[in-house]
Parts: C-alpha cells; sequence; structure tokens
C-alpha cells in the first residue's frame, strides 16, 4: 500500500503547484490590468493570490519572471481565440478582434503605456504586434493576394491600423460608442477599402 501511495501523494503535490502557478499568474494579470507595472509588488500579487510570498519566489523567481510566465499563458489563450476568425469574411473577423480587445484591450493599453520604460514589457508588446500582424495576414488573405510588392504592404498596413487596439480605445472609450456601433465602425472603414481598386 505504501508503494501505491507514493506516487499518488507526488501526483497530488504537483496538481497543487500547478493550480497554485496559475493562481498566481492570474492574480498578476489581474493587478496588472488594475495599475502600472512599478506599483505591483510581489507581495500584492501572492496575497491576491492567496499564497505566501515565499511561494511566489520559490515558483517564478521575481517579479519579472511572474510577468513573464503570465504573458507567456495570455499570449496563448490569445493566439487560441484569435486564431478562430474566419478567413475572407470581415465581419466575422472584425467580431472576433472585438472580443479580443472587449478582453484583452484594458491588458494591451497598459502593456504599450509602460512598453518603453521596461525592457520586459516591450518584449512582450514586439510579439503582440508581430501576432497582430500575422492576423491581418491571414484572415484579410483573400485581399492581400490582390496586390503586389509594395503597394500590398502598403495595404496590409493599413488593414493593421485599421484594427489596433486604439481604433478600438478611441471608439469604445473615447467616443463612447456601443460595442455594436464600433464593430460596425470598423467593419465599414475596411469593406470600403477593400471595395476599392486602387490604393
Amino acid at each position: 500500500m505504501k508503494v501505491r501511495a507514493r506516487p499518488y501523494r507526488m501526483a497530488a503535490r504537483a496538481a497543487a503547484a500547478e493550480e497554485t502557478g496559475r493562481r498566481l499568474i492570474a492574480a498578476m494579470q489581474t493587478l496588472f490590468a488594475e495599475r502600472p507595472f512599478e506599483d505591483i509588488t510581489v507581495e500584492d500579487v501572492a496575497a491576491r493570490a492567496g499564497v505566501t510570498l515565499r511561494t511566489l519566489l520559490r515558483r517564478f523567481g521575481s517579479k519579472s519572471g511572474l510577468l513573464a510566465a503570465a504573458a507567456t499563458e495570455g499570449t496563448a489563450r490569445v493566439e487560441a481565440q484569435r486564431s478562430e476568425a474566419p478567413v475572407g469574411d470581415p465581419r466575422g473577423a472584425i467580431a472576433n478582434l472585438f472580443d479580443h480587445y472587449e478582453e484583452w484591450g484594458q491588458v494591451s493599453l497598459r502593456l504599450l503605456s509602460q512598453e518603453e520604460r521596461f525592457a520586459e514589457i516591450g518584449e512582450i508588446t514586439r510579439r503582440g504586434r508581430a501576432l497582430h500582424a500575422a492576423w491581418v495576414e491571414r484572415v484579410f488573405a483573400p485581399e492581400l493576394v490582390r496586390w503586389r510588392g509594395q503597394a500590398r504592404k502598403l495595404r496590409h498596413a493599413q488593414l493593421v491600423a485599421i484594427c489596433d487596439v486604439y481604433v478600438w480605445k478611441l471608439l469604445r472609450r473615447d467616443l463612447g460608442l456601443s460595442r455594436a456601433d464600433s464593430e460596425k465602425a470598423v467593419l465599414g472603414i475596411v469593406e470600403a477599402l477593400c471595395a476599392r481598386g486602387e490604393l
């Protein structure tokens, strides 16, 4: 019986450690959406997650280590969600985009506001821009295939800009539009752009 109990206890400890890691990552993500990075302490994160500071440091080493882990987990979720956007369907693509921004827009804006002050945040935003550019490349492939060379590069840049998080912020936050009206606004610009026969 003792021989059987040991693997069980080891599995239980591993599962508990995994759950603790998830709670710490979720706490960091939540706190990051609420306040600037420099105003977050490891003590805050540990308290929010309901674990000891020692546990946090043993698992992630530092606040920067925890931020990196939180960014990796968040990026995986974003990639999975954004990958569901249909190709060649601007309405479906914009709906997918707004699903993303409604959940992650605040965090994205927080990251962008601090990217020049913290190298670790700058690395996160660099990866985010690459992910966004790749999303545009994929979902608008039927439009982009019509163009070559510099003209294609310009059309891609236009679509990247129209679908940027700052456009979401302008419509939803600054102008106070509903999500439905904001989606219509972006979709209208995209459709008008794609309907043009020239740049």
